[in-house]
């Protein structure tokens, strides 16, 4: 078991959103800032994190008539914990993302990770996983989300860049994502190809 290896492959070579095109619903819907991005994506990296932990630790106790319901029940309760430190300690945030935190206890990312690797590794290697595959969702939304955020908005993180005769309205509209996401969905592509 290599760390920087499994880490390095949430990032890049298995990224969620550009590679596995997983956990699409709050990667098209929340991402209308760079902020937003980072927000959702640090909320599920925390749950994967933990989620690949604790199902790696009870996975062979765990009878396989009830895996999936007991990799739910792990996973919403650290989704819970989630919510209650974001309304407790980032509330303008919490709002803005809204119903898409509780959603997190459905997202095919976290529900994937738990099958495919935390129910078949070890608690260091599951760790590793999450760190990595929350990493590489981080970074897909955050990139997604300021680049929607700065030709729509203007702004990068809040911040005022373009003049308002620059700004597009249809960047931050749900079209916007799926445009966004396309062109970053080519991007990555191309560039990993070349490889």
């Amino acid at each position: 078991m290599n760390p920087v290896k499994i880490i390095k492959n949430g990032i890049i070579d298995e990224n969620p959103t550009f590679v596995q095109v997983i956990g699409m619903c709050p990667t098209l819907a929340v991402t209308s800032s760079a902020i937003n991005g980072v927000g959702m994506g640090l909320s599920t990296t925390a749950v994967l994190i933990c989620s690949n932990f604790v199902i790696s630790l009870i996975r062979k106790i765990i009878p396989d008539s009830v895996r999936i319901p007991c990799y739910i029940v792990v996973i919403a309760s650290f989704v819970t914990i989630v919510q209650m430190v974001l309304k407790g300690f980032v509330p303008a945030l919490d709002a803005a993302l809204g119903v898409y935190i509780p959603l997190i206890v459905v997202n095919c990312l976290i529900l994937a990770r738990a099958e495919a690797y935390a129910g078949k590794n070890g608690p260091v290697a599951s760790l590793f996983d999450g760190v990595g595959m929350g990493l590489g969702f981080t970074l897909a939304l955050t990139v997604l989300g300021a680049v929607r955020e700065f030709l729509g908005n203007g702004s990068l993180f809040g911040i005022t860049i373009l003049p308002e005769m620059c700004k597009t309205l249809l960047m931050i509209l749900p079209p916007g994502a799926f445009i966004t996401l396309a062109f970053l969905m080519v991007l990555v592509n191309l560039v990993r190809n070349r490889k």
